[in-house]
């Protein structure tokens, strides 16, 4: 395989070009774990917006009205505690990139709780391994926080009037 960079054609190995073909075909959003929980909040008739680029951290799935915002965390790429096994290729790299990603969910949950958004944060294995009761309490708390939204419209429309 070659490739073009800085204008030098380099040779690549054919180990890197494996490595190269496989990183390139990880996607950063739009997952199918993504995916399987819109459509599933969709059929229940909630209705959101994805990967909002305008929301700190660009939150998976959001609902600006209502200040909800749900993050998906893959057990590798978000270190899962229980799966996650650094990869023998490049450890240091691996080590420092994945705790990295691990300072940054604690900063954006830090910053959504300060906010006072409702944060939802799914592992991936617990999707795997529950995912309708995963949907139902998601469901439930997107539907509690649009009751307490309108409640709290309800009460200061009152003060308003009188």
């Amino acid at each position: 395989m070659f490739r073009l960079f800085e204008g030098v054609l380099e040779i690549i190995s054919s180990n890197v070009s494996k490595t190269i073909n496989q990183m390139g075909k990880i996607k950063g959003k739009n997952t199918k774990l993504e995916q399987s929980i819109s459509k599933a909040l969709w059929k229940n008739g909630l209705r959101y917006r994805k990967n909002v680029l305008s929301l700190y951290g660009k939150p998976d799935i959001a609902i600006k009205k209502y200040k909800i915002v749900i993050f998906v965390d893959s057990c590798f790429w978000h270190g899962c505690s229980n799966h996650f096994k650094l990869p023998k290729k490049n450890p240091g790299y691996w080590s420092e990139k994945i705790n990295r990603n691990i300072e940054r969910d604690f900063e954006v949950s830090k910053y959504y709780s300060e906010n006072e958004w409702v944060l939802i944060r799914v592992w991936e294995h617990d999707l795997k391994n529950h995912f309708d009761l995963i949907i139902y309490h998601i469901t439930k708390i997107i539907i509690m926080t649009k009751h307490n939204y309108f409640l709290k419209c309800v009460v200061k429309n009152k003060e308003n009037v009188i």
